[in-house]
């Protein structure tokens, strides 16, 4: 991903509580000092500016605890927050030596899970973080229905989800977009876990397994062929079903996929040239 670009004095304090969320869920921090800082920001924002300014009844706000307490205080009085300043300064040079061609050439994000599932900020959170790396676009991709484990979004929820991504479309001035997607279970003979009607209102499709990690080789290699062939899928996700940590479930056959699988990424390749022209922007009517 792009760099943020570091926040200077004068920040607003719902701004550097909420850049300081970001930068923790960055280092995988716990997701209780994460929520804390981004309910702080929450309630910051209701506050009007002179309750900002009385610093030391902030700490009676629901939401905001001491160390929030002192980020809005630093801010309000026109200073870079410590907390926010000492994170900054351990974020480590970005981007790598000789990676800045890669790096720039990074105009999007297409795999996004948000708090409609397993994900942990709001649509429009994210939304604001993409535009600070510079992006150009980001996929929306929570769950499907049968992942309840994750809050998977049933045919209902998934249309209610994409009426707020194209309100907030509408509602923007500038170029960066909001792509609607999913990333959909396959189901144990390669069917794809929503319904068509909804499928077909997507932008972007991954299609992953969750289940049955550890079925027959040859009974896994069809259900991921099945699920590729699927006009409406462009990508594959997690499909070796490797952790980074330790192994789990079986690869499927690679001898027998070759022939399938290059007719498919030549199909996904045009498809994935009619989502980045996309990114000029024309939405197809649904």
């Amino acid at each position: 991903m792009k760099p943020l670009e570091p926040l200077t004095s004068p920040v607003d304090p719902v701004e550097a509580l909420t850049r300081i969320s970001w930068l923790l869920e960055q280092r995988r921090e716990s997701t209780y000092r994460v929520e804390a800082f981004r309910r702080a920001a929450q309630a910051a924002a209701r506050l009007s500016p002179d309750d900002l300014r009385t610093s030391r009844s902030l700490t009676t706000v629901k939401g905001i605890g001491k160390t929030t307490a002192a980020v809005i205080g630093q801010a309000v009085d026109g200073r870079v927050p410590e907390y926010l300043a000492r994170l900054q300064d351990e974020d480590p040079p970005y981007p790598p030596e000789g990676a800045d061609d890669l790096v720039t050439a990074v105009v999007g994000d297409l795999h996004a899970h948000t708090e409609w599932s397993d994900g942990g900020a709001p649509i429009d959170e994210m939304a604001s973080a993409a535009q600070a790396m510079g992006h150009e676009w980001l996929a929306i991709t929570d769950h499907s229905p049968r992942l309840t484990v994750a809050n998977g979004l049933s045919a209902d929820r998934l249309a209610a989800q994409i009426e707020v991504i194209d309100e907030w479309n509408s509602a923007q001035d500038n170029s960066f977009h909001l792509l609607r997607g999913i990333e959909i279970d396959i189901l144990d003979d390669g069917a794809l876990d929503q319904s068509d009607e909804m499928i077909d209102r997507l932008d972007i499709v991954t299609a992953s397994v969750h289940s049955h990690l550890r079925m027959d080789h040859d009974a896994m290699t069809a259900r991921l062929v099945n699920a590729v062939s699927d006009p409406r899928v462009h990508v594959l996700g997690h499909c070796t079903g490797r952790r980074v940590l330790s192994g789990r479930g079986h690869r499927p056959r690679r001898p027998s996929t070759p022939a399938p699988s290059s007719t498919h990424a030549r199909r996904m390749t045009r498809s994935w040239r009619s989502i980045r022209v996309r990114s000029a922007w024309t939405r197809p009517t649904s």
